[in-house]
């Protein structure tokens, strides 16, 4: 298993870009099934999560061809199945995103669980709720299958704005007769991605980034040429990678319109950003003080649905808090288990109190050591891997395949900043 060996306590400088927005990758190569013709994806970042879907289009019979760097094209004209593999499905959380598509497409899909990351319950069934009111019948044994005669336009109010429940929703709702109103919708930059993705292709839809969306059903849709979303949440990953290492870095073409939480929550820690056209630069080196809630109230960042800060950055900003002066409450309300991550960084020095899985006391700033780590999701490795970057010595992160489930060759990246790591295969 390949690990990252990493010398930390090093200033790092220059300029880093986000790569494509993952959690706009995966839903728009589902989405890509809906097409009458091939679609070309551009800005695809090329991460283990991103090969492991195509894999599962392809073994559904899908062409998918490379063009580039980051530029893929997929033909789904040759898919003729609905059902999925299931050691595929189960090595992925957004193989639950085929259910929409394939649904919409044969009328019948069959799904194992699927995989992903262990960070606390996942429901499912606001995915099944959404489809059943478009006509699907679910059934569920070891697996799932849905199953409609045909999808038909409805009121759909979602118990839950889940991204990934939101997608399905809107991929088998833009080919059912009439029109359909999807309430409480999740609204995040991915999610609007996929609905211009839909839109390029042919779908009718208005409410694109509100949590109310009307789809007028339509015949068939096309093939389309779409450019993938800078990643805003890799984007604030590089915010608190500054802040850790005490470094000024500029970070290019970054979707400043979706990032306003994320600046207020960094800039609560004391990390000084400046926006610079589509870029920003972070000033980690300078003063980094803990603002206190008015009258001197202990501090809270917390994340929630969209636009509040995103829950895939408290894992960055509860390490980024390590290294600022003051006290702050780290609230992460969505997973139950996406904390358990913060005993490593006591391991390292840092001066944490898990108050529940919900919630830490981060007090700093903490001088962090080195130490031989493991990557237990995407985010908190990264968070992790920061972690060793500001620690004065050597440290192992193991399972750094979780990592690059979601960051596109991310030692390459950071040594062209400065920073030391090697990659162990």
């Amino acid at each position: 298993m390949a690990s990252f060996l990493v010398e930390g306590a090093r200033s790092l400088s220059g300029a880093i870009r986000p790569a494509g927005n993952k959690n706009a990758a995966l839903p728009a190569i589902a989405a890509s099934l809906l097409g009458s013709g091939p679609t070309t994806l551009k800005n695809m970042p090329r991460i283990l999560d991103v090969n492991t879907m195509l894999e599962i289009l392809e073994s559904l019979g899908a062409e998918v061809t490379w063009e580039g760097q980051n530029v893929v094209c997929i033909d789904p004209r040759s898919v003729r199945s609905g059902t999925v593999d299931e050691s595929q499905a189960q090595r992925i959380r957004a193989s639950l995103l085929l259910a929409g598509p394939l649904l919409a497409r044969f009328g019948y899909v069959r799904l194992p669980p699927p995989g992903g990351d262990v960070i606390g319950r996942r429901r499912m069934d606001t995915h099944f709720l959404a489809l059943e009111a478009l006509g699907a019948t679910v059934s569920l044994n070891s697996g799932f299958e849905i199953q409609c005669d045909r999808l038909r336009g409805a009121d759909v109010f979602l118990d839950e704005p889940s991204v990934t429940a939101t997608e399905n929703a809107i991929m088998a709702a833009v080919l059912a007769d009439g029109e359909s109103w999807i309430r409480n919708a999740a609204s995040e930059p991915h999610v609007q991605d996929l609905c211009h993705l839909l839109k390029a292709m042919g779908a009718e839809i208005e409410g694109v980034g509100t949590n109310q969306l009307r789809i007028s059903g339509v015949k068939k849709l096309d093939g389309a040429t779409f450019t993938i979303g800078s990643d805003h949440i890799e984007a604030g990953s590089f915010i608190g990678l500054a802040g850790v290492t005490g470094s000024e870095i500029l970070v290019k073409d970054v979707p400043i319109k979706h990032m306003e939480s994320t600046f207020l929550g960094f800039r609560r820690l004391g990390i000084h950003i400046e926006i610079e056209g589509s870029d920003i630069r972070v000033f980690g080196e300078s003063k980094k003080n803990i603002m206190n809630d008015a009258f001197g109230s202990l501090p809270k960042i917390d994340d929630g649905p969209w636009p509040a800060f995103p829950a895939d950055l408290t894992s960055i900003a509860l390490v980024t808090a390590t290294q600022c002066t003051g006290t702050v409450l780290v609230h992460e309300k969505m997973f139950e288990s996406r904390m358990f991550f913060t005993d490593k960084l006591v391991a390292m020095g840092a001066n944490i109190i898990l108050c529940d899985p919900h919630r830490a006391v981060v007090a700093g700033p903490s001088k962090l050591r080195p130490a031989n780590l493991e990557s237990p999701d995407i985010r908190a490795g990264m968070a992790l891997l920061i972690a060793a970057l500001g620690a004065d010595g050597v440290s192992r992160i193991q399972n750094i395949g979780q990592i690059e489930r979601g960051y596109e060759r991310i030692d390459e990246r950071l040594r062209n900043l400065g920073a030391k790591i090697d990659r162990i295969d």
